[in-house]
């Protein structure tokens, strides 16, 4: 047989993938799906900026006194503009004096609390860690506590309470260095550590303060709280919060490297002493001067990272400077609901805990697979 008999028809390319099979028409190809993880970075951070300033305008507005869109821009863009006057004092003192610092603290201090959760589980290469595995928060408790029982007023507790979260930390680096040994695991576990001898050093604090006075004050701090920060207060926090936050998202990239793994980045030529140190620092100076502010909030540094990983991916180039607008977004929103849900303000921590772990429920559920 010749070689034309022995070679069998064959359907062009074409033809076949468009030849009904069984009388089923075939599938369309269909389009590659888009995502926000392919989208440029800066058209990200764009549109968490707008949300983030929404959000600001609107907890502006809301409160038990209604103070109108207008009027909330107009008094805003006065110093701009020039624009004269068109409301009355009382508006001006509730944006300007009274909703204005609250909620700025409530962006930085949600993008605190998150940057530093973020560089932690990058740097211990552990999802769950949050800000205070240092034991951060319960040295900041015992600081504010201690600012408490001796009768000082709000920003002389904020500052016991930012002294203390870093005689924490530096505790907490101690023993490592003593121990001979700074790995990861070493400085997580002495971090449990501190912080559970904080919290029995709170405890004796709260046993023997006035049960009428004190001991209601330091419950409410430890409970996480805004309302009484002002302008002064932040005059002397905001600095340092910006430049450790500078670093971190400076030093976002090296995050990456760390991340790998102690052997890993010492081959990619990494400082690990300097590097990790610097990050460590940062963070713990961010979430010290975060819970000066608010007292203990949780959830915010755990799962707001998760949330920014599920907009962004895991590139902590992406991730770091994502994080901090979906945090302050998140606060904002969360201060909101504390002021207008009911008729008395109910206080942060809680509320965050009441969304923050069914979110981070669901994450964990969708997760499962991976």
């Amino acid at each position: 047989m010749s070689d034309d008999q022995n070679e069998k028809p064959t359907l062009p390319t074409a033809e076949k993938s468009h030849a009904p099979r069984d009388g089923v028409a075939p599938m369309r190809a269909r389009p590659p799906r888009t995502s926000v993880r392919n989208q440029p970075l800066w058209l990200v951070l764009a549109a968490c900026g707008a949300v983030v300033i929404v959000l600001l305008v609107v907890s502006l507005c809301s409160g038990r006194y209604h103070v109108p869109v207008r009027e909330v821009l107009g008094i805003l863009l006065q110093p701009l503009t020039g624009q004269e006057a068109t409301w009355s004092q009382n508006a001006y003192n509730v944006v300007v004096n009274s909703r204005l610092p609250r909620a700025l603290t409530a962006i930085l201090v949600g993008a605190a609390l998150a940057l530093s959760g973020a560089s932690y589980q990058g740097v211990f290469q552990n999802p769950l860690v949050s800000p205070d595995i240092l034991g951060v928060s319960y040295g900041a408790c015992v600081g504010a506590a201690i600012s408490i029982l001796l009768y000082l007023n709000t920003w002389q507790t904020q500052v016991f309470a930012f002294i203390g979260g870093l005689v924490a930390v530096f505790i907490t680096v101690s023993i490592p260095k003593l121990m001979h040994r700074r790995s990861n695991i070493v400085m997580v576990l002495s971090g449990v550590i501190v912080g559970g001898f904080m919290s029995s050093v709170l405890g004796l604090l709260k046993y023997v303060a006035d049960p009428d006075t004190q001991l209601a004050e330091i419950t409410y701090w430890q409970l996480g709280s805004i309302a009484k920060v002002n302008y002064s207060v932040l005059s002397y926090t905001v600095p340092a919060m910006v430049v450790a936050g500078a670093v971190v998202i400076a030093m976002r990239w090296r995050i990456n490297l760390l991340s790998l793994g102690e052997d890993e980045a010492r081959s990619l030529g990494v400082n690990l002493k300097v590097e990790r140190g610097v990050i460590i620092v940062a963070s713990t100076v961010l979430t010290a001067c975060a819970v000066s502010l608010s007292g203990t909030i949780g959830w915010v540094g755990l799962i707001i990272p998760h949330v920014a990983r599920r907009i962004v991916g895991e590139d902590n180039k992406r991730l770091i400077p994502t994080v901090a607008l979906v945090a302050a977004a998140f606060m904002l929103l969360v201060d909101l609901i504390a002021r207008c849900l009911t008729g008395f303000e109910i206080p942060l921590g809680i509320l965050t805990g009441l969304v923050g772990a069914p979110i981070f429920g669901y994450i964990l559920v969708k997760q499962r697979d991976v």
